[in-house]
């Protein structure tokens, strides 16, 4: 008989765990509570754009999806740091030609859906809300959110790929001993965004992420194909330089020209912009188990939402389509053990770069442009192009490799205290880029 699998949330994660299980031969159906996004125009100002690396990647190529991802991507090879004063530098992300890439969260979301539509193991259902599910025989129960009419369906295996404010997952918090806790930053965050020029070329470096760190708070902004930056301003709620603060707009013009004032020429619509897009929250979610016995299992922000600071919250539920294939080929298709092995084994990863999100926010705002955090960073790189074997900079092992989260932040926590006593030398200016500095770093690894 066959099995009837359905997948709650036709998002990326969604869209991508269809295909990896279409791809084995099952049959899916996909159910989706908004609008078809395909027949809709791309609103601004509601995401954050995205940033692939190698994780997302190695996921997409695997069900073919590279190439046509790439298609619609822009390869952002470093940071631009701009400092109040106008002052510019250039951070590369690792080792020569490695990127991070640039796509629009709509667009990449339109795409997988239209491919997963050509795939004739897949049903696409949309408009359709999940209001509950009986545990006891997996049946879940729709509403249509158009006509209102409501219906029940019945799976042998679920999977909730629906977000951070997953309705599956909400099912699951009713259900014993399942734990959940959630916790938002005190910061949000709004979207803006800086034009293409006339002839539509991009009025800022093109190949990089661009960033005002600013103690507080920041600005960043990510290349789109049309010749335009998406402008992201992560700011506190409420203080005294705030959301809350900020009543109008002479009081947005000053904030930026105060702030931002190299950004504000490329930001015509700066104020319309402000009042017209949403302030958004960012929320971080833990919970587990992720499964229910061999019935319902959660994948992405329904299982570990996380803040954007890492640029992994998409490459880490894309990475959980792919380790979840490969967990269910180990396990021989059985999918009780595949559930809980996934489920055990894939949990202290997604705690790790939760972990690791937040402490990133803390590193762009305040020390993107700290001159010693800098030549920390200039140090490290030197080690690592001379001994690749014992050093992997935190930030190359969580964007350009595959090494579990949980191992990476236990090896940067390691090199962060061989890197703060080298740090701590009085002379570290003068003697940076000498053999003493190698042998320090090398004894210290011992």
């Amino acid at each position: 008989m066959e099995e009837r699998i359905a997948v709650i949330g036709a998002g990326l994660v969604g869209s991508l765990h269809s295909l990896y299980l279409a791809k084995r031969g099952f049959h899916v159906s996909v159910f989706e509570r908004r609008p078809d996004i395909r027949n809709i125009e791309l609103v601004a100002g509601r995401s954050i754009n995205l940033a692939l690396s190698d994780r997302g990647w190695k996921a997409l190529e695997q069900v073919g999806l590279g190439p046509r991802v790439k298609a619609m991507s822009i390869p952002m090879y470093g940071r631009v740091i701009h400092a109040v004063d106008g002052n510019i530098t250039y951070q590369p992300y690792g080792k020569e030609g490695q990127a991070i890439y640039s796509v629009s969260r709509g667009g990449i979301n339109q795409l997988m859906l239209q491919i997963t539509d050509e795939n004739p193991n897949v049903e696409l259902y949309f408009d359709e809300r999940c209001r509950d599910i009986d545990l006891g025989s997996n049946t879940i129960k729709f509403e249509n959110t158009k006509t209102g009419n409501r219906s029940e369906k019945q799976f042998d295996r679920i999977f909730g790929t629906d977000g951070a404010f997953s309705a599956v997952r909400s099912r699951l918090q009713k259900h014993d001993r399942f734990n959940y806790s959630q916790e938002y930053l005190t910061h949000g965050y709004k979207e803006l965004e800086i034009p293409a020029n006339p002839d539509g070329s991009h009025r800022l470096e093109k190949n990089a992420l661009h960033i005002w760190p600013r103690g507080e708070f920041m600005i960043i902004a990510l290349p789109n194909l049309d010749g335009s930056f998406t402008v992201t301003l992560f700011f506190p709620f409420e203080g005294k330089t705030s959301f809350e603060s900020i009543k109008n707009g002479e009081d947005v013009k000053k904030f930026f020209n105060d702030y931002f004032p190299d950004a504000v020429p490329h930001m015509p619509e700066l104020v319309d912009d402000y009042f017209d897009n949403p302030t958004s929250s960012l929320v971080m979610i833990k919970c587990s188990p992720w499964n229910v016995e061999d019935k319902i299992c959660l994948l992405g922000d329904a299982s570990h939402a996380i803040v954007p600071f890492y640029g992994q919250g998409m490459n880490s539920g894309f990475e959980d389509c792919r380790i979840f294939d490969d967990v269910f080929e180990r396990e021989g298709g059985n999918w009780e053990k595949a559930f809980n092995r996934f489920s055990i084994e894939r949990k202290p990863d997604a705690d790790a770069i939760l972990e690791l999100a937040v402490r990133n926010y803390i590193e762009m705002r305040d020390k993107t442009g700290d001159p010693m955090f800098l030549l920390q960073k200039k140090i490290e790189a030197k080690f690592y192009a001379k001994y690749p074997e014992k050093w992997m900079p935190l930030y190359s092992q969580v964007t350009f490799s595959h090494i579990p989260y949980s191992q990476a932040l236990k090896a940067g926590d390691r090199q962060d205290k061989i890197m703060k006593e080298v740090m701590d030398r009085a002379d570290i200016e003068q003697v940076w880029d000498s053999p003493e500095i190698e042998k320090a770093i090398l004894d210290r690894l011992h």
